[in-house]
């Protein structure tokens, strides 16, 4: 009778189909947190610490993540697609994850040991950074959002974070006052990583069972994890090593310090462009390839691909008509350079969606991260290629201009090898509104921007009011499909 109970119990949790809508809502909820910290934090910390200090973090940083890739491998993303493939399986689940888990602890703490050689052979002025940075590469061993992500629970890994992301930031007003506090600064982020992950594991017991250790088979995972490593290393070459070879090439902390506030900016835009869509629909596109379900794949694509836009070139033209007069209200004195940078990198808000949300709904789901990698390996040398001809020359620009043009090669890759789940005239049809309403807003911005009357602060504040309004005002007078129906569900549910 018991285990009948246990069993029935066990059926309704795997089974419970979880809402796609409030996946979305949980993930846009933390997204806008994100937002919000480095709108609280940086104006804060960019004035404390300066752009030298900024830049210390920015590169030590790089060099760690080199060791925590490696010591997640490709788990994440394999990890959360065996854990949905299998969802409804709970003894399966219990038991990927366990061996997923275990290899992780394995390459953990291997990287680990190389990662304190190196910190005990190194002379840099930087070693107690790298001894702080130790807990971010321990951090690796206890995160298990993937196992989470794959049931599509994402209250859990959302909660837990954004707990003690808002801990982080009481904790650097607290204890971050000067110059001198860089290694606080560190230490704290790392610690706001590692007591973030650990706290999933509460909630672990409720979707797993205890699995015989001699049925685990651990290695059996390396060969497929290492599949889905292969095209992390190489999308590092564009968003970690720019920031190494930046400090290797220059030798300035200023011109990694303004790479890094630039960059801050640009992952704020992209976490409400399309993180939060493609994190959700991630998930259960894996479960969609396995019930062959093609025509609803290629219309989540595209529905996916009309939102991002609908926000991305609105993001793109607001940020090149702002930007002069953002960065020096945001960052404070002593930041002019990162306006150049903004306006080149937001064009990668648009270009990175592309590759971005054809990797997760495409690619990913459908077994295809080999045949992905081989792109991101192409884009990643060109990339490469280009920092070393261009960082000696244009320092921080140089990375930029190398990113541009990486990311235009991977997602043009993605999009001819697709399969024709998305298509360049599915593009082109969905930009074009976007695009002119997009260009007007930014003529209107920009002409606002040349007004000196007001103080800077409220300038700014006019600028990006008016620029919302204007942009969707525009696009509703265009009859852009995507606005229209949403205006139409939200006046439905009012009426309601």
């Amino acid at each position: 009778m018991y285990c009948s109970k246990k069993n029935i119990e066990i059926g309704r949790i795997m089974k419970n189909k979880p809402s796609l809508k409030k996946n979305v809502l949980f993930n846009m909820a933390y997204q806008v947190l994100n937002l919000l910290a480095p709108f609280i934090t940086t104006p804060y910390i960019s004035r404390v610490l300066g752009a030298d200090g900024v830049g210390i973090y920015s590169f030590t940083n790089s060099i760690v993540l080199y060791f925590t890739m490696f010591a997640a491998l490709g788990t994440v993303a394999y990890g959360t697609r065996e854990i949905s493939r299998n969802r409804y399986d709970k003894k399966e689940v219990s038991k990927l994850f366990y061996e997923i888990e275990f290899l992780t602890v394995i390459t953990t703490l291997i990287c680990l040991c190389v990662w304190m050689l190196f910190i005990f052979i190194t002379n840099s002025n930087y070693k107690i950074y790298y001894i702080i940075l130790s807990l971010t590469l321990v951090a690796t061993l206890f995160d298990i959002s993937w196992f989470y992500a794959g049931l599509e629970e994402f209250k859990y890994t959302v909660t837990q974070n954004a707990i003690f992301k808002v801990l982080g930031i009481v904790a650097l007003f607290v204890f971050v006052k000067s110059k001198g506090d860089t290694a606080k600064y560190v230490l704290i982020m790392s610690l706001t990583i590692l007591l973030g992950n650990m706290s999933m594991w509460i909630y672990l017991p409720k979707f797993i069972e205890r699995v015989p250790v001699r049925s685990l088979k651990v290695l059996h995972h390396f060969k497929e994890t290492l599949i889905y490593f292969i095209p992390t290393i190489a999308i590092s070459i564009y968003t970690i090593l720019d920031k190494t070879l930046i400090g290797l090439i220059t030798h300035s902390n200023f011109e990694n310090g303004y790479y890094e506030q630039a960059t801050k900016v640009i992952n704020m835009v992209k976490s409400l462009t399309f993180y939060p869509i493609n994190v959700v629909l991630g998930s259960r596109m894996a479960l969609l390839f396995a019930e062959s379900k093609e025509k609803e794949i290629k219309e989540n694509i595209i529905k996916s691909m009309d939102i991002i836009f609908l926000i991305g070139y609105g993001a793109i033209f607001g940020i090149v008509g702002v930007a002069d007069r953002f960065v020096p209200i945001f960052f404070g004195q002593g930041y002019d350079h990162v306006v150049i940078l903004l306006r080149y990198m937001s064009l990668l808000v648009i270009i990175v969606s592309v590759s971005n949300c054809l990797g997760s709904q495409y690619y990913t789901p459908a077994g295809l991260r080999s045949k992905s990698a081989i792109y991101i390996i192409i884009g990643a040398v060109v990339n490469l290629i280009l920092n070393l001809c261009f960082i000696p020359i244009l320092g921080s620009v140089g990375a930029v201009v190398g990113s541009i043009v990486a990311e235009g090669t991977i997602s043009g890759l993605y999009l001819v090898n697709c399969n024709n789940y998305l298509s360049i005239k599915d593009l082109f049809n969905i930009s074009k509104k976007r695009v002119l309403s997009g260009f007007l807003m930014f003529l209107a911005v920009s002409g606002i921007g040349k007004i000196t009357i007001f103080h800077n602060s409220i300038t700014l504040l006019c600028q990006m009011i008016i620029g919302v309004i204007l942009y969707f005002l525009i696009l509703i007078i265009l009859r852009d499909s995507m606005l229209i129906s949403v205006l139409k569900t939200l006046k439905g549910k009012m009426v309601r």
